[in-house]
């Protein structure tokens, strides 16, 4: 099952961050169809926050298709987000874990790291592009 966690300093809002660890969790093959989700009485105790948070986010990922909500039951998940070519991403996964390695021994901590990723994300997504 998904344990959710929250993070305050990011600028992402508490309901978001639950929706988009789901769909991390579903592209991953971490959560396949017919799991739970915790239910948000469990969410809630977890994490401190209000349930209608998470009943918010567990609202549009059954919106969205990927989840269903069975009264008295729970909430369980409906399709999956996985890629087939996922798994022959090995490779690839390897080469980040040892840029990831080199960045920590460079001294740069967790948020320089994802700040760096980012911006050259971003800069390589408007170069593709252009």
């Amino acid at each position: 099952m998904i344990e959710f966690y929250l993070d305050v300093g990011s600028g992402v809002s508490p309901y978001q961050q639950v929706v988009r660890q789901v769909r991390h969790a579903l592209r991953l093959g971490l959560l396949r169809e017919g799991d739970q989700l915790p239910t948000v009485k469990d969410v809630v105790a977890a994490l401190a926050i209000n349930p209608n948070t998470v009943l918010k986010a567990y609202r549009e990922l059954e919106h969205e298709g990927l989840v269903a909500a069975r009264p008295g039951v729970g909430t369980f998940v409906t399709r999956t987000l996985t890629d087939a070519t996922l798994a022959a991403h090995g490779p690839l996964r390897a080469d980040l874990r040892r840029w990831l390695a080199r960045a920590r021994r460079a001294g740069l901590d967790d948020e320089s790291i994802e700040a760096l990723f980012m911006t050259t994300f971003r800069t390589a997504a408007v170069e593709d592009i252009a």
